[in-house]
């Protein structure tokens, strides 16, 4: 009866390990991230230009050359991740949050805003890194792995140390400051410790203390209050980035202008990475944005699909975190283009230009994927007396 509701692989002996991936990989998942950084380029070949003369560089496609070296890596590092079983992506995942976090310590002290405001990357001289794009996706396996051991007869306080772990990584971000990943960070653990079997009551009252936090930020962070009230504020600056998206947005109708004939990228300086949806909308239009969307619908609801198979806790968890984070993600950055949220300085995974954020969606997706692989789920008595081990 279980294997009618919740199927399995079959155990092939002796296969080869390509074949086997290519069987058990979602093809369809795996489709749309390779058309997803094929979007990224072709939108970055109209948005990098104008930022590469400005920049004085003589190649006009700078930026696109760089985004496409970074893309090679993302998608190589994604690949290998798929091919790994889940035991040993919740190792590497481990050890990456604990390197992450230090680095995530250390940004007051050696990082640099590159004049915007906030304090989020670390320079290198010939590039710069985020960290706190590769802490997203260690962060949601290494919650998911306590979350999981707390299920256990016997286990830890697994809940209690992800929220521990969750409030020390919201209060780091939150000091750079960067509101959008704090967000996320809280967002994509409080969809795993739902998931986790948490009382909708305690979930409430983790909801009343971010609302308390953000009133608290509101009034104590300049940088946080200027987005708030410019949120808020029913006029829109036309010389702002929000106002020169909604007015690309709105030019580009349902077909948009045209290729090449945008304008926005010559006057949005985000406009290659946290903005390139307005690119998108100007010169492609509204079909063009609908297929973005599509495509990462696509990935998140397929990805929850599969995880309903799933049996393993820790697996369950952490597909679920990663695909949801990934979703909000994609959907706050266009939230903030047509002013439906407040700005955030968020990419658009797979899209947006930027080394950090496409290696590591790489990660992210990676894992996602080798959590989502087809496999023999077992009994469901085989899982009940491991846990009672």
């Amino acid at each position: 009866m279980t294997e009618m509701v919740f199927g399995t692989a079959p155990v092939r002996v002796g296969e080869p390990v390509l074949p086997r991936w290519w069987r058990t990989i979602d093809k369809w998942t795996l489709s749309c991230v390779f058309i997803l950084f094929g979007v990224g380029l072709l939108l970055g070949l109209a948005a990098s230009p104008p930022l590469a003369e400005k920049n004085g560089f003589a190649d006009l496609f700078h930026y696109v050359k760089r985004q496409a070296a970074f893309g090679a890596v993302g998608l190589v590092v994604m690949i290998a991740i798929t091919m790994m079983d889940p035991a040993r992506v919740r190792r590497m995942a481990v050890i990456g949050f604990a390197g992450a976090l230090l680095a995530l310590m250390l940004l007051p002290f050696f990082g640099t805003d590159f004049g915007k405001g906030a304090t989020r990357w670390f320079s290198l001289g010939f590039a710069s890194v985020q960290p706190s794009e590769f802490l997203k996706p260690a962060f949601v396996v290494t919650s998911a792995w306590l979350m999981a051991a707390g299920l256990e007869i016997g286990g830890p306080p697994g809940r209690l140390y992800s929220f521990l772990m969750a409030s020390l990584v919201v209060i780091l971000l939150a000091l750079q400051p960067d509101f959008g990943q704090a967000s996320l960070i809280l967002f994509a653990w409080g969809v795993m410790y739902f998931v986790s079997g948490a009382p909708l009551t305690l979930l409430l009252g983790i909801a009343g203390l971010v609302v308390a936090g953000g009133t608290f930020a509101y009034h104590n962070s300049e940088h946080f209050a200027r987005r708030i009230d410019g949120f808020l504020n029913p006029a829109i600056d036309p010389t702002t980035q929000i106002g020169y998206a909604t007015n690309a947005i709105r030019e580009g109708g349902f077909f948009g202008v045209g290729v090449g004939e945008g304008t926005v990228k010559w006057s949005l300086p985000d406009a290659h990475t946290d903005f390139i949806i307005a690119v998108a909308a100007e010169e492609y239009g509204l079909v063009l944005v609908m297929v973005i969307i599509a495509l990462y619908a696509t990935i998140t609801v397929r990805s929850l699909w599969r995880l309903l198979k799933e049996r393993d806790p820790f697996i369950r968890l952490a597909g679920t975190g990663l695909a949801c984070a990934f979703g909000i993600q994609a959907f706050i950055n266009m939230g903030v283009a047509v002013r439906l949220l407040p700005a955030k300085g968020m990419t658009l995974p797979f899209v947006s230009y930027g080394g950090s954020s496409v290696i590591a969606s790489g990660i992210a997706l990676g894992a996602l994927l080798a959590f989502t692989r087809t496999r023999p789920q077992g009994e469901i008595g085989d899982i009940l007396i491991r846990r009672g081990r």
